[in-house]
């Protein structure tokens, strides 16, 4: 079903579906962007990898109109990166209907921001602490916003950005729509929906869906101080294409990063303490491909929208069920198979078994890899590069020094020349890694991932069906409150 022609879009807005290149909507965008263009409220269970951009950005460009030259959408994300990739995809859709998004975060100059924000952009990107500098200032007004985004809203949770979106909601008339994105449903985020949202409709994917089919997850239960040198013997089988290693840590990103380099491998870091310039430098050569390996902590690595990553090592186990998710998301992404590897200390065990029993699904158990299969998983990798080259290049100018060499060597004492020297052989320089405590069991959290279906939410007595706009809406508050 072609719906994006079906449900009633503006002719700029199917353009530019079909220009970024929609062919079918996934399950978050088939159920939120109908109700979501009737007007209604709407909670959607998803996670970044899930097609939820589109899923908020499409109906909210199709309810914009380019005269005007206020803010008419707001959406509020977690981080930088999220912000910014939000606002490029609601560039993407509002192409043709000269609809312009700006993203507002920390990190970068505010003044170029007031500079931007004279251009008169219909919809404003931005983190909860730097919409709340600009609301201080007067450089955003929110007093004509009607339609309302919050985007991982359980991130925002976790950071203590709860405040802040309450503060920010305040200031948007309450005659508005309101749209909140959520993996998970702990009940801070209930009661925020139930304070500022007006009957909203719950739009929940599958439970198969949230956990990520596509990837193919185990775990190896590993002494703490065994974890690096396990570590390079995966990456040394496995070879992969793109990578992002999980730390917990800022201390252990640069520990890692410095540790890989030193053993030879293609890596940079990504964590809360790298000025901005430095973050889009170690991500741009990430996406490039110029580096293989990417080292972040979760937090610097939320809603990243990078494709072609191909396998996840999670160095340290995730805080919490949640953050699990999210990790391994950023793989297995579009249809394509992915690997994820948790590393698991005995005392980490039962952090594990929470996991498993948030996403219902047991995680498969692993051994340790011999230095053996290293070797041989080297060897399997040289032979495959040496086919690939046989298949790909036109190996003329090297033909005549090949039947040189023959002349006074056998075909089979050469080739096994050849292979020695492309092989790369397992690197034990010494390096030092601070070892961490293990995580203690935290109690696990409302995850809830049920089948689809559309219930509306009651923050007191939970799922309700349908009924009419609530008549107490919030009141907007005094500009004193600020």
């Amino acid at each position: 079903m072609d719906m994006f022609n079906e449900i009633g879009l503006s002719e700029a807005v199917i353009k530019a579906t079909i220009n970024m290149g929609f062919e079918e909507p996934t399950p978050i965008q088939a159920q939120t962007i109908p109700l979501a263009l009737k007007g209604e409220d709407v909670i959607g269970q998803a996670q970044t990898g899930t097609g939820k951009t589109a899923a908020f950005g499409i109906p909210m460009v199709e309810k914009m109109t380019s005269g005007p030259e206020y803010i008419q959408g707001l959406v509020v994300a977690p981080t930088r990166e999220l912000a910014i990739q939000v606002a490029e995809e609601l560039n993407k859709i509002g192409q043709f209907k000269r609809v312009r998004a700006l993203p507002i975060y920390g990190g970068q100059d505010i003044n170029y921001q007031i500079r931007a924000l004279k251009n008169r952009p219909q919809i404003i990107v931005g983190t909860p602490g730097r919409l709340m500098d600009h609301m201080r200032r007067r450089t955003i007004r929110l007093h004509n916003v009607e339609i309302v985004v919050l985007d991982e809203a359980d991130e925002m949770l976790n950071m203590g950005f709860i405040e802040d979106i309450e503060n920010i909601l305040k200031e948007v008339p309450t005659e508005r729509q309101t749209l909140l994105f959520s993996a998970t449903m702990p009940k801070p985020i209930q009661t925020l929906a139930q304070q500022f949202m007006i009957n909203p409709t719950l739009v929940s994917i599958k439970n198969k869906e949230v956990t990520v089919p596509d990837t193919r997850q185990y775990y190896i239960e590993v002494q703490e101080r065994q974890k690096f040198d396990l570590l390079c013997r995966l990456l040394d089988i496995q070879s992969p294409e793109s990578a992002i290693i999980f730390g917990r840590t800022k201390r252990r990103v640069d520990e890692l990063c410095e540790a890989l380099n030193t053993r030879g491998y293609s890596v940079e870091g990504l964590h809360g303490d790298l000025n901005q310039s430095k973050r889009d430098s170690v991500l741009r050569h990430f996406r490039e491909g110029t580096t293989e390996i990417l080292v972040a902590t979760d937090v610097a690595a939320r809603g990243l929208d990078i494709p072609g990553v191909t396998h996840i090592y999670n160095f340290d186990v995730p805080q919490d069920p949640e953050g699990y998710v999210h990790r391994i998301g950023r793989t297995g992404r579009a249809g394509k198979s992915g690997l994820a590897v948790t590393f698991v200390t005995p005392r980490e065990m039962g952090q594990l078994r929470l996991i498993e029993q948030a996403i219902r699904k047991r995680i498969d158990r692993k051994p340790i890899p011999t230095f053996l299969e290293v070797v041989v998983g080297q060897q399997k990798q040289t032979v495959e590069k040496l086919l690939s080259v046989i298949e790909e290049e036109d190996l003329t100018s090297y033909r005549e020094l090949a039947e040189e060499l023959l002349a006074d060597n056998d075909s089979i004492t050469l080739i096994a020349a050849a292979l020695k020297l492309l092989t790369k052989e397992p690197n034990t320089t010494p390096v030092k890694i601070t070892e961490e405590a293990p995580l203690r069991v935290k109690k696990q959290r409302n995850f809830n991932t049920r089948s689809d279906h559309h219930r509306k939410w009651d923050g007191n007595r939970g799922y309700k069906k349908p009924q009419g706009r609530r008549q107490n809406a919030p009141q907007k508050p005094n500009k004193k409150d600020f």
